[in-house]
């Protein structure tokens, strides 16, 4: 048989993949409880709650018997999409399952930990006036850290899954960046940026020109109207500290 034979008669291929993923860790096993939340929630960042699938985090819950089915149904309820469990006992796996819901293993508190270690990049240049080529090229000058040069475009997403990501360019609305430690972005930042998307608190995220729809440390997010007016359009950074991000001026 021939090889274009074998290929027409390919139903699907798996392939590995990094995707973005709304982490909802909950503190509170009470559905009525995680409602009230989630109306407030919606009243502040309705554009958030289109449809977005997130994974339920019990890792801070130690209730076997946790009543799952109606902790989704309050999430359909707000128009967010359950997609997985992380965490929990047996019992909760077995629920998971039962849901029809992936289920992941407990982030382990050392790989997050070991993240802290990766080198930084230098200071960042100012951005050239040249403009820059709108292709993809990405290089990697050390092991921990992924350069990309030119323009993200809208629909784009580049990824450094084991360390910082340097984008030589901008990000345009609608891209997507993501690395597990620090972002840096010697252009405008306009679509949605995350960093530390392995649990690293020590990640951060910099930027000449803050636009960003979104921008997120370890699965601690602001969307673009939870900015302050007074950071767009400058040169910023962005921190997760003392339980919330912080954004500032970029000095």
């Amino acid at each position: 048989m021939s090889l274009n034979a074998d290929s027409a008669n390919v139903a699907f291929t798996f392939k590995g993949g990094m995707l973005p993923m709304t982490v909802m860790e909950l503190s509170s096993a009470d559905p009525e409880h995680i409602r009230r939340q989630l109306a407030g929630k919606l009243s502040q960042s309705p554009a958030f709650f289109q449809h977005t699938p997130v994974v339920l985090s019990v890792e801070k819950l130690d209730e076997p018997h946790l009543a799952l089915e109606r902790i989704c149904a309050v999430c359909r309820d707000h128009k967010l999409l359950p997609v997985a469990v992380r965490g929990g006992s047996e019992p909760v796996r077995q629920s998971a399952w039962a849901l029809g819901l992936g289920w992941f293993a407990p982030v382990e508190e050392g790989r997050a930990r070991s993240l802290e270690s990766v080198s930084r990049t230098p200071e960042m240049a100012p951005v050239a006036s040249s403009t820059q080529p709108d292709v993809e090229n990405l290089e990697a000058p050390s092991a921990a850290t992924r350069l990309f040069r030119g323009t993200v475009r809208s629909g784009q997403q580049v990824s450094a899954s084991d360390g910082d990501l340097v984008v030589i360019g901008a990000v345009n609305a609608g891209a997507e960046v993501l690395a597990a430690g620090s972002i840096h972005v010697y252009g405008a930042l306009r679509g949605r940026a995350l960093a530390g998307i392995h649990g690293n608190t020590q990640a951060g995220i910099y930027c000449r020109e803050l636009e960003a729809e979104l921008i997120s440390v370890a699965g601690n997010y602001k969307r673009l109207e939870d900015i302050d007016s007074q950071l767009l359009g400058c040169a910023a950074e962005v921190h997760f500290i003392k339980e919330q991000l912080e954004i500032k001026p970029l000095s």
